[in-house]
């Protein structure tokens, strides 16, 4: 019963900023690598940002130096600080977890249900 809970999303005006967040609760996991993706209204899910166990970050290029992934290892959240929102950042963010529920266990993907960011004036 390993599920992956975002929240933080809503409406803010170009130029604003949002702060997500994700956190994975049940059963007992370990997370090598967190993910954030988005989809749009007829747009393909696009990955957004990413960030390893050893704390390497990737970001799309369309969201370099505006958004920031981190994670808490301890509350096993991830978060996307999300500066200077743009209409076309608005989508459903979804956020993905590598992990396993014991250590030798394989790991599998965990995917949330998406949380709403709306940017508009």
């Amino acid at each position: 019963q390993v599920q992956l809970v975002e929240s933080g999303g809503g409406l803010v005006q170009p130029g604003g900023s949002l702060r997500l967040s994700c956190a994975a609760s049940g059963s007992f996991f370990s997370i090598s690598i967190w993910n954030w993706y988005r989809q749009a209204p007829g747009k393909e899910r696009e990955l957004v940002a990413t960030v390893t166990n050893s704390g390497s970050t990737y970001y799309a290029d369309s969201v370099k130096g505006r958004f920031t992934i981190s994670r808490d290892n301890a509350k096993n959240t991830v978060y996307l600080q999300m500066n200077s929102l743009k209409p076309e950042d608005a989508a459903v963010y979804i956020c993905k977890a590598a992990g396993r529920t014991t250590a030798w266990s394989p790991w599998v993907d965990y995917w949330g249900q998406g949380t709403q960011v709306t940017v508009s004036s």
